[in-house]
């Protein structure tokens, strides 16, 4: 297939992948090339007759496998944001053979045995700061894929990793597909009573996109509190919707839970580590099991308190509408009342001042150009991966071109829950590249002609996931290893959370949110009150949030050899066990749709948002209180941890922002837990 777009760069502009050629039958063509052309590149360094030096191991290394990468992030960004049953088939198929892949790299003896000897050299080397990083975090990153292995124990390794890579992408397929079934259904619109008019005519539109004319439709959003259940007034459609969500995938994806759980920890015990959770934070910031343990089990028992009080709170006003005991259908809907009542405050009175345009262009680019000096300009002339999706160039403060920032807000029956950003293109001064980012949402549409209006947290997830996007354009290494959001995973939401502050900064604040038909600004009594109602909700939100972390973490400390017959029934077990066994909170994510964990990235790693966020908490008071301008201080946070990737240890990023080790004090006001 000589026309295959992927078989050289492109030439558009920043190497933004040529959307407009590629087409479902380039994909696997492109995989197998890529992983051929890979190969051959690690046969010529292995071949080489040379002593190994850095240059020809790991700087080749390094420039090893473009056209795998070209293909790879463009693939696995269609599979997640619009997919078709081509490209599911194609993801059935080549997970497994990436995983395969991957291993014939880690597991390759004669480069493994010129990055040791190189690795023992490190200190006779004379290299750079970066350069030695490189060559011990790639040293470490072959270690823990099992380079040191006997070629029995190699063997059954790459068969668990390939299960477990099929095992993944049916996990994930099976929740998309699940999700999509279970979208609430209604014939009327009085059934939605409560939900604002743009809301309830944004349902119609989904109706009619889904093939249900004249009636209404709720898509489920991947967590599992619907953000509906605040508003709607019927109690029977508020049950609905919630069983609907907590049902999601429980009898195809509870069993393939268990066979992950189970391949993870054998795994685990062949590379010398007890559970899959020690074998995870041992290469994070957070370093040992212990040290998770510690501050789990710190939070849990005042978030629990905090939510009882609350709950305490609510039943009062359920009583007047004649419920004896709140259920988890309940919990949103009352603590919106409490809002109202207690705070004045309507969450949906809220939306008519957050018009998705004037969010994005001033609200979160207004920020990025308070702290860092960026500007965006609209391309219209770049083709994306889909009419949704808009193209924007990024420039520095003295006019130099940065990179490209993607925005695909809209949801879609093609496109998975959730929201989250990556890269296209990764920056490398090595390869002369740079940065092509991307975020995904899923805002409902509209109905034609009618404007985007967000929900209070829809804009704080626009601003989160800009977080994110920022960290990837700001990457300043050399190595494409170290790149952008390459870092630990408990310390990759710590930039996109500490971006979530610039949502209520009075000077940004005042620049975005605007009524969309008058053009009034947002009552500074409403947002003090919002505030206040905030810290009202911060016993469900942390009890919501620890369940899902606790129960991630027992799924990945079951100890190989120990069976779990019925995955509901372990999930109950671990959240009585932790003390989280609260009937009205159910956990943000239950075990058969916990793609984080068992299709993400994030097994064992859920802890990461609550550790990100003592770093965050302490970096946010940074800000506030270090005398600087805030240019000044975006700056210093631009250089000292931003542009980094983890071209240093990550820690070592922060010390140098905020001058020394974090502590959970911010973190424990924010969440009410001092």
């Amino acid at each position: 297939m000589t026309e295959n777009p992927f078989f050289k760069p492109s030439t558009l502009a920043y190497e933004l992948p040529p959307f407009a050629e590629i087409r479902e039958e380039h994909y696997l063509p492109a995989f197998e090339r890529g992983m051929a052309e890979q190969l051959a590149e690690i046969g010529e360094i292995t071949a080489n007759p040379e002593p190994p030096t850095f240059e020809n191991t790991l700087i080749a290394l390094e420039r090893s496998g473009a056209l795998l990468r070209r293909v790879r992030v463009v693939f696995e960004n269609q599979s997640s944001a619009d997919t078709t049953p081509g490209v599911d088939g194609v993801d059935a198929e080549i997970s497994p053979r990436l995983a395969a892949h991957r291993d014939a790299i880690h597991l390759d003896a004669a480069l493994f045995a010129r990055i040791e000897e190189l690795y023992e050299r490190r200190a006779e080397l004379g290299l750079d700061q970066e350069s030695l990083r490189l060559l011990e975090r790639r040293h470490t990153a072959f270690v823990r894929a099992g380079a040191r292995l006997d070629a029995d124990r190699q063997h059954r390794l790459r068969g668990l990793n390939a299960e477990l890579a099929t095992a993944s992408a049916v996990f994930r397929q099976n929740v998309a597909a699940d999700s999509k079934a279970r979208a609430l259904v209604v014939d009327s619109a009085e059934e939605l009573a409560g939900l604002s008019p743009d809301e309830v005519a944004a349902a119609a539109e989904n109706g009619r996109a889904l093939g249900h004319d004249g009636k209404y439709v709720l898509s489920l959003k991947n967590f599992s509190n619907q953000s509906e259940l605040a508003s709607l007034t019927d109690r029977s459609v508020r049950e609905r919707l919630l069983a609907a969500s907590l049902g999601r995938a429980v009898a195809t994806n509870g069993p393939l839970a268990i066979r992950m759980s189970a391949l993870r920890a054998e795994r685990a015990r062949l590379l010398g580590y007890d559970t899959h959770a020690a074998y995870v934070v041992a290469d994070e910031t957070a370093g040992s099991v212990d040290a998770v343990d510690a501050l789990l089990a710190r939070l849990v028992p005042p978030a629990v308190a905090n939510a009882r009080r609350e709950a305490a709170e609510l039943a009062k006003l359920a009583a007047a509408d004649g419920i004896e005991e709140i259920a988890a259908h309940d919990w949103a809907y009352y603590s919106e009342q409490v809002r109202q009542s207690s705070y004045q405050v309507d969450a949906g009175a809220l939306r008519p001042y957050f018009e998705l345009e004037r969010v994005l262009r001033d609200g979160v680019f207004f920020a990025a150009n308070l702290a860092y000096g960026v500007t965006f300009t609209e391309r219209t002339d770049l083709v994306a991966y889909h009419p949704d999706v808009r193209v924007f160039e990024v420039f520095e403060e003295d006019g130099g071109s940065l990179g490209l920032f993607l925005g695909d807000f809209h949801a879609r029956a093609s496109k998975r829950g959730g929201a989250w950003m990556d890269e296209l293109v990764t920056q490398s001064g090595l390869l002369g590249q740079r940065p092509v980012v991307y975020n995904n949402l899923n805002v409902a549409r509209p109905a034609p002609g009618e404007p985007v209006l967000l929900s209070w947290d829809e804009v704080r997830t626009l601003f989160h996931e800009f977080g994110h996007a920022l960290h990837g354009l700001f990457s300043d290494v050399r190595y494409p290893y170290f790149a952008g959001t390459d870092v630990p995973r408990d310390f990759v939401e710590f930039p996109s959370q500490v971006n979530e502050m610039w949502m209520v900064r009075p000077e940004v604040l005042a620049n975005y949110a605007r009524h969309h038909v008058t053009g009034e600004p947002l009552p500074t009594e409403l947002v003090e009150r919002m505030a206040a109602a905030e810290g009202f909700g911060q016993g469900f939100r942390t009890v919501e949030y620890l369940a899902a972390a606790l129960l991630d973490w027992a799924w990945h400390s079951v100890p190989e050899g120990q069976e779990v017959a019925d995955a509901e029934e372990f999930e109950a077990a671990a959240l009585a066990k932790a003390g989280l066994a609260v009937a009205a909170i159910p956990p943000r994510y239950r075990t058969a749709y916990f793609s984080h964990i068992f299709s993400g990235g994030y097994s064992a790693g859920y802890y990461a948002y609550i550790w990100s966020e003592v770093l965050d908490a302490e970096t946010v008071d940074w800000f506030e209180r270090n005398g600087r301008s805030v240019r000044e201080s975006g700056e210093v946070f631009r250089r000292e941890l931003l542009s980094r990737g983890d071209s240093r240890d990550a820690l070592d990023s922060f010390r140098a922002v905020v001058g020394r080790d974090p502590q959970p004090g911010p973190l424990l006001a924010r969440r009410g837990l001092a």
